[in-house]
């Protein structure tokens, strides 16, 4: 089919661009961006996590690691200090 149309000036700078840089002709540009822009959106893929299994360690309460952490920090300050 063969129409015309007008091009804004930005539109024919692109158009101009993807033509040089796809080496390729003005029609076939025009064609596969409309194509493109005129698909129906494709559902997106679910989103998918993978599952890390871990084994709890026995005496260790999950609840309270930062207090562990803020612990072995503590006893590092100190051992500095004393060298």
């Amino acid at each position: 089919m063969r129409t015309t149309l007008t091009l804004d000036a930005d539109v024919v700078r692109l158009l101009e661009q993807a033509v040089h840089d796809r080496r390729t002709s003005m029609k076939s540009v025009v064609n596969d961006a409309l194509r493109q822009a005129l698909r129906p959106a494709q559902a997106p893929r679910p989103y998918r996590v993978d599952v890390h299994h871990s084994e709890l360690v026995v005496g260790v309460d999950p609840a309270r690691l930062n207090e562990l952490a803020d612990e072995l920090e503590d006893e590092t300050i100190v051992d500095k200090r004393h060298r």
